[in-house]
């Protein structure tokens, strides 16, 4: 898929407005000017970015009801993927969305964007709190399937929703989960990569 093909999908298909074009431009250019010094996506992937990088989170908005009420929760945000794409896409007051990073450079990068287009969104430092209030738990490059289910155990003590982005061994993920969890899961297929798929998990 080509970066003319991504943005097309994005505005006709997910419907992103003229303005979030142009916040997602203002991210894209940040993140490239960061990128040379600290290496927050691989430079193999820079001439990529709308498909590879900001098309890949935005896909999640199929899954996701921005006219509720709640928290958005991103486990690992890293650069901002997928987690600012969603807070850019999202209008809802009453919808908050969270990035949690370790990395205090990536951080810094995410306060940054947070200030340069003037998105709502909450960054944090450590996803192992006691207790997280989330309705939703999204997720890209961040940790294996079953790490990323015992977390979310742990602190979340309502029934969530967990969307997560894997690779060709999602199948392979998800056998490896201990059948001691309660949950149920469907597999959705990426639509920008044929070898990878999109976790969707109901726990309660």
């Amino acid at each position: 898929m080509n970066e003319q093909d991504a943005k097309k999908i994005l505005t006709k298909e997910l419907k992103f407005s003229e303005s979030d074009m142009s916040h997602l431009e203002t991210f894209k250019n940040m993140l490239l000017e960061y990128n040379v010094k600290y290496n927050l996506i691989s430079k193999n992937t820079e001439k990529l970015i709308w498909a590879r990088h900001i098309l890949d989170s935005a896909q999640l908005i199929r899954y996701i009801d921005f006219t509720a009420k709640g928290n958005l929760v991103d486990f690992g945000s890293g650069a901002g993927f997928p987690g600012i794409i969603l807070a850019i896409f999202n209008k809802n007051p009453e919808f908050h969305v969270k990035l949690y990073e370790k990395s205090p450079v990536k951080r810094e990068f995410l306060s940054k964007i947070k200030n340069k287009i003037n998105i709502e969104i909450e960054i944090l430092e450590n996803v192992y709190e006691k207790e997280i209030s989330a309705n939703i738990i999204v997720s890209r490059a961040f940790k294996k399937l079953d790490q990323i289910i015992k977390i979310s155990r742990e602190i979340i003590k309502k029934p969530h929703k967990m969307i997560i982005l894997k690779g060709k061994n999602a199948q392979a993920e998800i056998n490896n989960v201990s059948l001691a969890l309660n949950y149920s899961y469907k597999l959705e297929n990426s639509i920008t990569d044929i070898d990878s798929k999109i976790i969707i998990i109901s726990a309660s």
